[in-house]
């Protein structure tokens, strides 16, 4: 069956190859991937990933599920040992209570309801459940950089819409999520990326990738 797409999931699937491609030997990759390792400290499996591609952060960080609408990245995650299905955040497949992480990485940039995502990961979770967002803040060097990007028709950032620090703790408590910490780091500047960073604890508006971890409340989002 063919998950419908929306523009930004269309272009992920049919530029698949190259997107997975620069991940190879990228030092932007290592730098988010230490303070996601970070933010994950005591989350448990079963672990999801929504918006997961091709399976480069899953299969990084031990996350055995994935869901994407881009069907070519899937196959590509599936070949790195995720367990995958095609769907979109807003209409997960996935039994309710049934998933003790879900992470959701450079994704919400992209979605056509946040909300509805947010409210899709509280349904999936445990009661003692932890959301894990990968977020590159809006007024960052890098959020901005990426934005200018968009704007010139880049055919990813086209499609992004970044979000604040504030506006992503907004959301979060709207779907009844009360966010647990924030690891923050990508403080080099997009035109001097030269080494590897400690992730720092702490929001920081001054870094280009934040990676937030937040706590399902007992209620169901009304």
């Amino acid at each position: 069956m063919t998950t419908k797409r929306n523009p930004a999931a269309t272009v992920f699937h049919e530029r698949a190859r190259e997107y997975d491609s620069w991940f190879e030997d990228s030092l932007l990759f290592d730098i988010e991937l230490a303070a996601i390792r970070q933010a994950l400290d005591g989350c448990r499996a079963p672990r999801l990933e929504i918006g997961c591609g091709p399976g480069r952060f899953a299969r990084a960080l031990g996350v055995q599920f994935g869901i994407d609408p881009a069907e070519a990245a899937l196959q590509l995650a599936s070949r790195r040992g995720i367990l995958t299905a095609a769907g979109t955040g807003e209409q997960l497949p996935i039994r309710s209570g049934s998933m003790a992480t879900v992470l959701v990485l450079f994704t919400l940039c992209f979605v056509q309801d946040r909300e509805q995502v947010l409210r899709e990961c509280h349904r999936v979770l445990r009661p003692d459940g932890r959301l894990v967002l990968g977020i590159i803040p809006a007024s960052s060097p890098w959020g901005k950089l990426l934005a200018d990007k968009g704007a010139r028709d880049h055919p990813y950032y086209r499609y992004a819409r970044f979000l604040e620090l504030d506006e992503v703790d907004t959301l979060l408590r709207k779907t009844d999520f009360t966010p647990a910490g924030t690891i923050s780091t990508l403080f080099q500047s997009p035109e001097n990326l030269e080494e590897l960073e400690k992730p720092r604890s702490g929001a920081d508006r001054r870094a280009g990738f934040c990676a937030i971890t937040a706590c399902r409340t007992g209620r169901q989002p009304s």
